[in-house]
């Protein structure tokens, strides 16, 4: 990892083309993600259990860091599904590496089929993708789908229809969101913190590519959908959180609802109009995904580092007084708890307000539709709104937790049984977490350099195609051309996923 961030601080962040890679500002913020949530990750896994496996699990851990990269780096399918496979199958072995019981092999199970499905959904849309433009680049795919006729534009408007399907899964987006309660709940604190960042960040950074590619090409009322998803979700998470008492299972819960919010993003990107505001709705929620990743594994390391008589800590009673018998621990608890709430003065205040204020900044109409334009304005300006009521609703579930922690009597005291690492990783969470919301100013700019406008990823994804008028070439050879190549990585990330499933299919036989 440290070798990882000191060449990508070295390349810094300069355009960069070679075949299906695209170096630009949007991939220069993805890597530097996932090796932020990759560290944070790794200090979890260290744990200091005799024959836990951790190192097989460090590995694991920097595989899924590694298909986040791909991920971002991605100018085109290729790259995509293996970086998605990736994640997926390293993420497979992890969760059945944590079981303890069969309720939680049930719960695992829950996750690995339709995940499997979900990977199958994509790849059909992608291929779907492929076969409508001819092409697997995006700026090359999105000009042959703005010429696309009658059932032609049907075909590819059914491919992003599946590939959203697909990612809408790893984002736990409604009706999607039907195995993370049960998942997170059955599985480690460790996994739930997994789970609840790595996925949510690929599937988005994959629809960004994709929203401002191709989408806008293929169905005009693309963010009437992501409008409706994105008030579903944050609702249905928010609500259904204020019912829970077992910890895991009220952050899965959290964990949708941000994913709800993530999507009024998406919606004001695929919106008819321009943004108005130096923070558009791509930097808006690159900017929330980084500081929501930051307070969500941040509780989990702190509940992976608390315990009693050697069980982890479950629900909302076993932190009562826990100011009193660990301070620190509920400190942090109460930064993460308000940080995901949106209360100033930390990072999930200003990641909220930038996200629910992209919203109604879409305010200019593009390409003279000023009848459309006069439309649209209202419903965003609704859908931030129902952005800042579910805000307030999320308040009561994490102002609950915390004052269980201060004012109530301790039903016992929890032991301290996390590794070094487990609570370094807390303390670190904290730390920035803090930083971030009394200084954004460095982390929203970089946000703003990787999201700068609608078209940017579009561009930069055919800049070596044009002739590299808008970026450099890179330093290392370039990339072999033709059929040869495409069919070289194809058939890679088909004996990728074919191999992963295989694999799972014979763990099962055998057990």
């Amino acid at each position: 990892l440290l070798v990882a961030a000191a060449a990508l601080w070295q390349q810094g962040g300069a355009p960069c083309y070679a075949g299906p890679i695209a170096l630009d500002g949007f991939a220069y913020y993805t890597r530097w993600l996932a090796l932020a949530l990759g560290a944070l990750l790794v200090l979890l896994a260290l744990r200091p259990v005799s024959g836990s496996g951790a190192h097989e699990c460090v590995g694991l851990i920097l595989v899924i860091a590694a298909g986040l990269m791909l991920v971002g780096v991605a100018g085109g399918l290729v790259l995509i599904v293996v970086g998605l496979e990736l994640i997926s199958i390293a993420t497979f072995v992890v969760l059945w590496r944590g079981h303890r019981d069969r309720a939680s092999q049930e719960a695992t199970a829950k996750y690995i089929f339709p995940s499997v499905l979900a990977s199958a959904m994509v790849l059909c849309g992608l291929s779907f993708l492929y076969g409508a433009s001819g092409s697997i680049r995006w700026a090359t795919m999105s000009d042959r789908l703005a010429e696309l006729q009658g059932s032609s534009a049907g075909f590819a408007s059914l491919a992003v229809v599946l590939v959203s399907a697909g990612l809408g899964f790893r984002i736990a987006v409604v009706p999607f969101h039907f195995y993370a309660p049960d998942v997170f709940q059955e599985t480690t604190h460790a996994n739930a913190a997994l789970l609840s960042a790595v996925p949510k960040a690929a599937g988005l950074v994959v629809l960004a590519r994709i929203t401002m590619a191709v989408a806008s090409h293929v169905g005009e009322h693309a963010w009437q959908i992501a409008l409706v998803l994105a008030v579903l979700t944050m609702t249905l998470g928010n609500v259904m959180a204020l019912w829970q008492d077992n910890l895991r299972r009220l952050l899965a819960y959290c964990s949708i609802a941000h994913g709800g919010y993530l999507l009024i993003g998406l919606a004001a990107v695929l919106a008819p109009g321009r943004a108005t505001g130096e923070v558009g709705p791509v930097a808006a929620l690159l900017f929330h995904l980084g500081v929501y990743g930051l307070a969500i594994i941040g509780a989990f390391a702190v509940l992976e580092g608390l315990g009693r008589r050697g069980a982890p800590v479950e629900s909302v009673v076993e932190l009562a007084g826990l100011a009193r018998t660990h301070p620190m621990a509920a400190a942090l608890i109460s930064v993460f708890m308000f940080s995901l709430a949106g209360l100033p003065p930390l990072a999930g205040f200003w990641g909220k307000l930038v996200l629910l204020g992209s919203a109604p900044g879409i305010r200019e109409v593009a390409s003279g539709a000023e009848a459309s334009g006069a439309e649209v304005w209202p419903w965003l300006l609704g859908l931030g709104a129902l952005g800042v009521v579910n805000v307030v609703v999320a308040a009561a579930y994490h102002v609950r937790i915390v004052g269980v922690m201060y004012f109530r009597t301790p039903l016992g005291v929890p032991k301290a049984e996390g590794g070094r690492g487990t609570w370094l990783a807390a303390t670190l969470c904290g730390v920035l977490t803090i930083l971030i919301g009394l200084w954004p100013g460095p982390l929203l700019r970089e946000s703003v350099a990787a999201g700068r406008d609608k078209s940017a990823i579009a561009r930069s994804s055919g800049a070596s195609a044009a002739g590299g008028e808008s970026g450099r070439k890179c330093r290392h050879p370039s990339l072999p051309r033709g059929l040869a190549w495409r069919r070289t990585y194809l058939g890679c990330s088909l004996m990728l996923y074919r191999t992963g499933v295989t694999a799972w299919c014979h763990r099962e036989t055998r057990l």
